[in-house]
C-alpha cells in the first residue's frame, strides 16, 4: 500500500499514526495491497477554502475525501480487489482538536485525526452518512476498525466516540 501524508498545517501530528491507522483500514477493508492514497493535513484557512470550493459552506470542517478511481472492497471473500488511486484526504487539526475536545469521551486531537483517517478512507470506498441507515453502517465500520487498530497496538481507554457529522 503507498500512503503518503504531507503536513502542510504547521501543527505537530503523529504522522506515523495517520499512516497506520490508514493502512489498518485499507487492510481491513481488503483494498489492493499497491494502491495507492494520499494524506494531507492543511491548516483552518485551507481547510474553509476547500469546504467552500467544493461543498459551498462555510468555515473550515474536520476531513474531506476526494476519490479517484472510485475503487470498493471486494464483494465476495474470493473476489480479488481493483489496484488504483483511491485519492485524498484532507485533515485539519485545528478542527480536530476541537472535536476531540468537546467529544463525550474527551480525547486528543492525534486520536481525532486517527478517527477522520477511518472516515475519509470509508468515504473514498463509496460509504456516507446522509440517510440514517447509511449513517448507522458507516460509523458502526468506523468504530470497528478503529477499534481493531486500538487493540492491536494495546491502546487501552475508552475508543474516541465518532464526533465527524
Amino acid at each position: 500500500m503507498s500512503i503518503d501524508v504531507n503536513n502542510e498545517s504547521g501543527t505537530e501530528v503523529d504522522e506515523q499514526a495517520v499512516l497506520d491507522v490508514a493502512r489498518y483500514a485499507l487492510a481491513r477493508m481488503r483494498i489492493h495491497p499497491l494502491s495507492e492514497l494520499s494524506v494531507i493535513v492543511v491548516d483552518a484557512e485551507a481547510m474553509e477554502q476547500l469546504h467552500i470550493q467544493w461543498m459551498d459552506l462555510p468555515g473550515p470542517t474536520d476531513v474531506m475525501s476526494f476519490p479517484m478511481d472510485e475503487l470498493r472492497p471486494p464483494a465476495k471473500d474470493d473476489e480479488e480487489p481493483p489496484q488504483g488511486l483511491l485519492g485524498d484526504i484532507v485533515l485539519c487539526p485545528e478542527v480536530a482538536e476541537r472535536q476531540g475536545a468537546e467529544a463525550p469521551t474527551r480525547h486528543s486531537m492525534d486520536e481525532e485525526l486517527q478517527l477522520l483517517t477511518v472516515h475519509g478512507v470509508l468515504h473514498l470506498l463509496g460509504y456516507d452518512h446522509e440517510e440514517p441507515d447509511e449513517k448507522a453502517e458507516m460509523f458502526g465500520l468506523q468504530a470497528a476498525i478503529v477499534d481493531g487498530w486500538r487493540a492491536e497496538r494495546g491502546l487501552t481507554g475508552p475508543s474516541p466516540a465518532p464526533t465527524v457529522s
